[in-house]
């Protein structure tokens, strides 16, 4: 009987990122919380289910690309650092930015938002992409976890 455990030798040659889509965007560069609320709320304000998304950016704070990560119920979307950060990787991206909407209109943070916050912010740290805020939409406002020192 064979005890060995065969192992495959791979490399990386090619992974596809699907282009789905664009959205015009303006300014070019986020230069605060403000310039990424009108960006979420074009990719995901008229959503009736919870959407969590991704945007990766350059080193000059330029957005690059957006992804749906997970899309929940009314209340509630899984949200894992890994299925955070594969476009980031993936797309060499300097640092990114992830938005969710509260279909309720409240965008005050849960505490469940408030964890995967820090995961992610924690996960971010050891791949070397920091995560510059957690924008939460709802009706007419938005709350930035960067503009209230909780990033």
């Amino acid at each position: 009987m064979d005890s060995k455990k065969r192992v495959k030798l791979v490399r990386i040659k090619t992974i596809d990122i699907v282009k789905e889509g664009t959205i015009h965007y303006s300014p070019r560069k986020i230069s605060s919380p403000g310039d990424c609320v009108n960006l979420v709320r074009e990719y995901i304000d008229d959503s009736d289910r919870e959407m969590f998304i991704v945007i990766t950016l350059d080193t000059k704070n330029q957005p690059t690309a957006i992804q749906t990560v997970s899309i929940g119920s009314l209340n509630t979307s899984i949200v894992h650092p890994r299925e955070v950060f594969k476009l980031a990787i993936i797309s060499n991206a300097a640092t990114i930015i992830v938005a969710h909407n509260h279909p309720s209109g409240i965008p005050t943070p849960s505490r469940e938002d408030i964890e995967i916050t820090e995961r992610l912010s924690e996960a971010g740290k050891l791949v070397g992409i920091k995560v510059l805020d957690h924008i939460i939409t709802g009706n007419d406002d938005y709350y930035s976890f960067k503009e209230m020192d909780c990033i």
